[in-house]
């Protein structure tokens, strides 16, 4: 499995699983449909695919304060789009 089919499914495990918002899931998708073959932006993507799996709604709060929560994630979101812009 390549990375962007990696990105992908643990896309849809985050929806299904650990309630990842819609609007989150689409902008991930659509990076997923720009990443250029075999220039891919891994270390940014493995990255994501790692908060993916680490992602819940109430992340950071609470007692421990673990997990990723939307503001972490959709910072990383940005950082991809923006990287993928410059590239085009």
């Amino acid at each position: 499995m390549d990375i962007v089919e990696t990105l992908r499914m643990v896309t849809r495990n985050a929806q299904q699983e650990d309630d990842l918002p819609d609007f989150l899931a689409a902008r991930i998708f659509a990076i997923s449909d720009q990443l250029p073959i075999g220039q891919q932006e891994t270390t940014s993507i493995e990255k994501l695919i790692e908060q993916l799996k680490l992602y819940d709604t109430y992340g950071q709060t609470g007692y421990l304060g673990m997990g990723v929560n939307n503001v972490i994630l959709e910072k990383t979101i940005n950082q991809i789009e923006e990287k993928l812009r410059l590239m085009t």
